[in-house]
């Protein structure tokens, strides 16, 4: 971990302590483990309070701004789930619970893709989309037999 020292177990503003197998610092109160969370502000931000306090502000206002935009895209044209997580990553750089939060939804989605790759659900998935195909098959042939292929508008009025 670069903690703006060029001496090996000297970091700046930071107390180091053995946790069991994790070596854990104390940054400015928050306590970063060797896993990588905590903090990823450069070190000159990190060494001064205010200044560290001042950017923790900022990168909770954008990252809110991030996250509200993806929940106004969520009914709305646009990537709403993507940007959501966007504004999350956001947070992460800078909020341990973030980080977790992160760490988390990624454990879910590798576990979903998992599954999903998983030879019994991509057959079973093959078969109801299969079945699916065939039923819009079959009611578009009825539309096509009942009403013809015309189309429901008048475009020449």
């Amino acid at each position: 971990m670069n903690t703006g020292s060029n001496d090996q177990g000297e970091a700046v503003g930071a107390a180091t302590q053995k946790d069991g197998e994790n070596e854990v610092h104390e940054v400015l109160g928050t306590t970063v483990t060797e896993e990588g969370l905590g903090s990823k502000a450069p070190a000159f931000i990190q060494a001064r309070r205010a200044l560290h306090l001042s950017w923790q502000v900022g990168v909770f206002i954008v990252g809110l701004a991030v996250v509200i935009a993806g929940i106004i895209m969520l009914p709305l044209p646009g990537p709403g789930w993507v940007v959501i997580f966007g504004g999350m990553a956001i947070w992460a750089t800078e909020f341990v619970w973030a980080q977790l939060v992160m760490r988390w939804t990624k454990r879910k989605l590798t576990e979903a893709a998992q599954r999903a790759l998983d030879p019994k659900v991509r057959r079973r998935n093959i078969i109801l989309t299969s079945i699916g195909l065939v039923i819009i098959g079959v009611l578009l042939g009825i539309y096509l037999w009942k009403f013809g292929f015309t189309m429901p508008w008048k475009i020449d009025e």
